[in-house]
């Protein structure tokens, strides 16, 4: 019988990471994830989508050299997935150097210890769309210029070049998942998309608040968070590392989202949101859309759902 794979899930508590052991679980890997404290960490949604019991979870602060070695000389896995750090776009403006830290010198930290310790792991790190900025309408793809405008992507983009570095300097299996936005019901409420959604179900029971929200002209390539951790996974199957845009191919504005959102609770949007200039970042992109081609004729990975098909699960209540 063939060795059983192991796996290294660091942020393992957030969306992708819950959703990334599931998917890992049933394939018949052995699952490790990590948080800075595994033992105050609550792990909500590895519960709620029932895999909590089938995960190994151990304590790692990937900004921490010694620790991010330690439990990686620990483990010994055969794949690393590189999800952790600061993941509000939005805040990154106000703590620019807890983002930074947490991004790129956590992902330089495991690329060292992998280097130190010489193993032959196939690691994963979580890109961003966010690095790309406004691409003016046109769609994204693996070479498309980084055009950063905050401290988030530049810590995504900073991170990108680090994992193509190691990759060639150091002939490392190490790939970027440039993923765009990605939703599924287990974000947390103070993400966008699901406060529009939970604001729309109260309204619909008889609240009589009003939604407040920043731009809503803005747009945005959306798809369906259990889809995308497929993608993740493909990239590390592959025979070479690479670097691969994960994306519908589709935008839509947040009006769209918004629109689609109340009607599916049989409201008027125009009659419960205000805009309110206070939630307006330091520097927004306008448009975001990427181009999954290489993934589908290389990864054979494509979506299948898009902006309205993820607003209608979000909203069934």
């Amino acid at each position: 019988m063939p060795a059983r794979k192991s796996a290294l899930i660091t942020g393992i508590g957030g969306q992708d990471g819950a959703y990334l052991a599931q998917l890992l679980v049933s394939k018949g890997y052995k699952v490790f994830g990590t948080s800075r404290d595994a033992s105050a960490s609550r792990f909500d949604s590895l519960a709620r989508i029932g895999v909590a019991q089938q995960v190994s979870l151990l304590s790692m602060a990937p900004h921490d050299f010694k620790s991010t070695l330690t439990v990686i000389s620990k483990v010994r896995p055969d794949e690393i997935y590189h999800l952790a750090g600061q993941t509000s776009v939005g805040l990154s403006f106000e703590q620019p150097s807890e983002t930074i830290e947490s991004i790129t010198i956590g992902t330089l930290n495991i690329l060292e210890a992998l280097r130190f310790l010489d193993m032959p792991v196939r690691f994963y790190h979580a890109s961003s769309s966010e690095c790309f900025g406004d691409t003016g309408g046109v769609p994204a793809d693996e070479h498309t210029p980084f055009n950063p405008v905050s401290p988030y992507a530049v810590a995504k983009a900073a991170s990108h070049w680090l994992v193509r570095n190691y990759r060639e300097a150091h002939k490392m299996f190490a790939a970027n998942g440039i993923l765009f936005n990605h939703e599924s019901e287990l974000r947390p409420a103070r993400f966008v998309t699901q406060k529009i959604v939970q604001a729309a179900y109260r309204i619909s029971c008889g609240s009589t608040e009003k939604l407040m929200l920043g731009d809503l002209s803005i747009s945005r390539d959306w798809g369906w968070a259990p889809e995308y951790v497929e993608a993740m996974w493909r990239i590390l199957q592959l025979d070479y590392a690479d670097d691969f845009v994960i994306a519908t191919g589709e935008t839509n504005s947040l009006e769209d989202f918004v629109d689609q959102s109340f009607a599916c609770f049989g409201l008027d949007w125009t009659e419960h949101v205000v805009r309110d200039d206070k939630l307006m970042r330091p520097n927004e992109i306008s448009w975001s859309q990427g181009d999954p081609e290489k993934a589908r004729k290389i990864l054979g990975w494509q979506a299948s759902k898009r902006m309205r098909d993820v607003v209608k699960i979000l909203s069934i209540v």
